[in-house]
């Protein structure tokens, strides 16, 4: 048994690297997604550029869900665990009257239970930019095991229903100004000395 992180929450380790170990889903074909750290450790981003839902008009039946599953090797300094502390998800969504869109995430370490997915709703007609911030209670951290080498895997989705709707409605991890992306927020603790 991995020993468990102790109770105090230091700052952030002066530098951390990630390495994508597997893509997987139709929202995010190889070579469509990217992921970096922060400078100061305290978060990474995932971006994408083809990850888009949509149904109704003219639409291919299955594009109306778009899911992504990345397995990331966050490569951290001896002596500190880490876990997701919050994630902001942005994108746009064009949704008309009567259709619906939705958003579901979660994560987990590999070998251990997955979080429960958290699912924001939008109700058409609906045409902006989108943003929903998941926060896990302090109580409720999940934090990778001490000493051991364990991926971190990050599931999203994105789901249309046309409903009642005539034309064509989607939802995307984008928006107008291309400037969106995923952050997950990191928290940090010292491991015990063994």
């Amino acid at each position: 048994m991995a020993p468990t992180a102790t109770a105090n929450t230091p700052s952030a380790p002066d530098r951390i690297t990630i390495d994508v170990k597997t893509v997987n889903g139709s929202g995010c074909p190889a070579g469509t997604s990217a992921v970096a750290p922060s400078s100061d450790a305290t978060s990474f981003t995932v971006t994408y550029s083809d990850y888009m839902a949509q149904a109704g008009g003219d639409s291919n039946p299955t594009d109306m869900r778009k899911n992504c599953q990345l397995s990331l090797q966050i490569h951290i300094p001896q002596g500190f665990t880490y876990a997701i502390a919050s994630a902001d998800y942005r994108g746009f969504a064009h949704l008309e009257k009567g259709a619906t869109g939705m958003e579901r995430a979660n994560y987990y370490f590999q070998g251990m239970s997955q979080t429960t997915p958290v699912t924001h709703n939008l109700k058409g007609p609906y045409s902006n930019n989108w943003q929903f911030t998941d926060r896990t209670d302090v109580g409720e951290l999940v934090w990778k095991p001490c000493g051991e080498e364990r991926n971190l895997n990050v599931n999203t989705e994105l789901r249309v229903n046309k409903g009642s709707s005539k034309g064509t409605s989607f939802m995307a991890f984008d928006s107008t100004d291309g400037n969106i992306k995923t952050i997950y927020h990191i928290s940090w603790k010292t491991c015990p000395k063994v």
